[in-house]
């Protein structure tokens, strides 16, 4: 009985010993510590990043002129609508439309037969007075009349030159001469016609210069100045060159535009006024690089720009300005000189991505511009 119970709290020693061990858990470790160190450098090991290949160019610094491109009209330099100051019958209208008068010239006469008399009348009075005004002053130096009698003889002239005077003014509105030299446009009235004071008798226009008149916006307005040369292409296919001559320093209210005026020569009146034009006006050289549109892209801020690489091969962007749009190219500025200038896979990459910068070759630029000029 005492064997038994021997063995059997032996067994029961045994039983709780073995439980307290897997209790411990010291039995998963046995062989995890090897397994774990070798997992670890797998998991340290990152694998090397792939750089992004893009292609390149720093591109010749050019002097470009800014073309600005407005639509327009032509116009002439001198527009004047001739009217009657008086009332009466037309009596003499030596002019015809289309035809070209000088400065001076008679445009129309009234009929004014009892102006001409009253002017007749009052010359004769002037003479009548004056003889008398002469007469007294004789007398008054032979002592024969008090001084009193040539003062009032001297004013009577005076008040008969003062109607003299009323009476050729009245008569000479009675008579239309052209203000300055230019081309009778219109003639809405004929000889004999009653016509109303203040009523048209013509349409005189001055189209030497003529001008070619449009509206610039106000981003383009401070690389103008009064006389740059500007090239005008009108509707008929024509070109002509002028000179800026006049910038409007006051904004219209509906467009935010300003007016502009390009006068051009045009001695043999051969441009006719009211014609559709588009004008070119050549701002000031700039500092610029012909690229192809393919480059311009945008930031991730929405900017539109360009994309280069910097020394240390990372993306770098910069805002550009459009100078002009030629078949050859976006000719920009803002673009510093040394910049290395992404041509090909601008858009795959974003500021800061550092990348792998290979030079373009001249048939890749060639390529790219060819598409952009076939795509204009």
């Amino acid at each position: 009985m005492a064997k038994f119970r021997f063995h059997k709290l032996a067994a029961l020693v045994v039983l709780v010993g073995f439980a307290a061990w897997v209790a411990s858990g010291e039995f998963s470790s046995v062989g995890s510590a090897q397994s774990e160190s070798e997992q670890k450098p797998a998991e340290t090991e990152q694998p090397e990043a792939v750089l992004r290949t893009v292609a390149t160019v720093t591109p010749p610094r050019v002097m470009h002129a800014r073309a600005i491109r407005i639509s327009g009209q032509t116009d002439a330099e001198k527009r004047v609508t001739l009217a009657t100051r008086v009332m009466g019958v037309i009596d003499s209208l030596p002019v015809k439309q289309g035809e070209r008068v000088e400065r001076g010239d008679l445009v129309m006469r009234l009929d004014a037969s009892d102006k001409e008399a009253a002017v007749r009348m009052s010359e004769s009075v002037v003479a009548q007075r004056q003889a008398e005004a002469d007469a007294a002053e004789q007398l008054v130096k032979g002592g024969n009349a008090p001084k009193l009698q040539s003062d009032q003889a001297r004013a009577a002239l005076a008040t008969a030159q003062s109607q003299l005077e009323s009476a050729k003014s009245e008569l000479a509105q009675y008579v239309i001469h052209a203000p300055f030299n230019g081309l009778i446009d219109r003639v809405p009235v004929q000889r004999g016609s009653t016509i109303l004071a203040g009523a048209e008798v013509a349409t005189l226009i001055n189209l030497d210069p003529l001008l070619a008149i449009g509206e610039v916006s106000e981003r383009d307005l401070r690389y103008l100045s009064i006389g740059d040369r500007a090239d005008v292409r009108l509707v008929n296919g024509d070109t002509v060159q002028g000179t800026l001559r006049y910038i409007s320093r006051d904004a219209s209210s509906a467009t935010r535009t300003f007016r502009i005026e390009v006068a051009i020569p045009n001695e043999d009146k051969r441009l006719p006024a009211g014609m559709t034009a588009e004008i070119e006006l050549l701002g000031e050289s700039t500092d610029a690089v012909i690229l192809p549109r393919s480059v311009v892209t945008l930031s991730q801020a929405g900017d539109l720009g360009i994309r280069a690489v910097d020394s240390d091969n990372k993306v770098v962007f910069f805002p550009i300005d459009l100078v002009d749009d030629t078949p050859t190219g976006l000719v920009l500025a803002g673009i510093p000189a040394d910049a290395r200038i992404i041509v090909a896979g601008q858009d795959l990459v974003t500021e800061g991505d550092e990348v792998k910068a290979v030079e373009a070759d001249e048939t890749m630029i060639r390529k790219m511009i060819g598409e952009t000029t076939n795509g204009t």
